[in-house]
């Protein structure tokens, strides 16, 4: 069985929300699951709900990694904060899985730190996995752990976003484009040039070429490569872009009486795009590459994002990702 551990205190309101995904998950995925914070604090929040205690366990940890700290010292120097004390209780359990929704930049430098990385992956990645117009879900990889990548770094990626977007998102034979300023083999820097050479003969993946970001939201491609830097740009812009849209559209809608009585009549249809657009039906971002699971909630988290969290995390480890992500290097 999967071991999963809550980053309790982590996110912007934590503890209530962490504790009642937590105990949602409990409910709706029937696993054991374990919290880490102050632990005064989080039986407080516990006691709210009807949920068996031996379901949740809870482990004391006294301080919080804030998220306008320098992540390499607080990682170094906050041994008591529940995001460290987390990652230590994972430590030799590859089927242990974390869900935090902390500082991004503390939760990526604690994993490499206390996890480490799996033997022969050069940098591990966060993937996002984006909506689609047809209904479906892209993974893109990375989005913002490696600013500066070499194609080797984009070769891996691509093997671990093919194993992550089959197992958990149920793509077969996932299909894998390059991120790309055009779609001809020729464009783009000499390092995307290089890796495009790369993915064109890497076996154990489906490489279909470049794609440009126009067509991330529309296209094919199951598994979306990039650097960390290109791909924060683009998930971030998609982020705003869709945030804007939808208010733009209830704006306008509310504007007359005539909008009033249309929103009225096509409001299931819209609460469904907003849906499809949503990040807290996914819950987080797996960080893909380290020993053991990692999963990076959004700070702004909602619980029923963090119950969406923990399921990916329950699913990550009964699909066995990293002994996968092992399997295909050796292979």
């Amino acid at each position: 069985m999967t071991n999963i551990y809550v980053d309790a205190m982590g996110g912007d309101f934590a503890p209530q929300a962490t504790v009642e995904g937590a105990v949602m998950a409990v409910k709706a995925y029937q696993i054991p699951v374990t919290l880490v914070g102050r632990e005064t604090d989080i039986n407080k929040e516990l006691a709210k709900y009807d949920v068996p205690r031996d379901d949740v366990r809870v482990i004391h940890a006294d301080s919080v990694i804030g998220f306008d700290e320098e992540p390499v010292y607080a990682v170094r120097h906050k041994n008591d904060s529940s995001l460290v004390v987390a990652l230590d209780a994972m430590k030799g359990d590859d089927n242990a899985v974390l869900v935090s929704a902390g500082s991004t930049g503390a939760l990526l430098t604690g994993a490499l730190l206390k996890l480490g990385r799996i033997k022969g992956i050069k940098r591990p990645a966060l993937a996002a996995p984006l909506p689609r117009m047809d209904g479906g879900r892209a993974l893109l990889i990375d989005c913002g752990a490696n600013a500066d990548c070499k194609p080797l770094y984009l070769s891996q990626f691509a093997a671990m976003g093919s194993i992550y977007s089959e197992q958990i998102l149920g793509v077969k034979n996932p299909k894998v484009a390059l991120l790309n300023i055009g779609t001809e083999a020729e464009k783009g820097s000499m390092a995307v040039k290089e890796a495009y050479e790369l993915l064109s003969k890497q076996s154990g993946i489906s490489f279909i070429g470049n794609i440009e970001s126009k067509e991330v939201l529309r296209s094919e491609a199951d598994v979306i490569v990039t650097d960390g830097f290109t791909g924060n740009i683009l998930l971030k812009s998609i982020e705003g872009t869709s945030s804007v849209l939808m208010k733009t559209i209830k704006d306008t809608l509310m504007a007359s009486a005539k909008g009033k009585l249309a929103g009225a009549l096509i409001k299931s249809d819209l609460s469904g795009l907003k849906k499809q657009f949503s990040s807290d039906e996914i819950g987080g971002s797996p960080f893909l590459g380290v020993k053991g699971g990692v999963i990076k909630a959004h700070g702004s988290s909602s619980a029923y994002a963090f119950k969406n969290a923990i399921g990916q995390a329950a699913a990550y480890g009964k699909a066995d990702i990293t002994l996968r992500v092992k399997a295909a290097l050796a292979n």
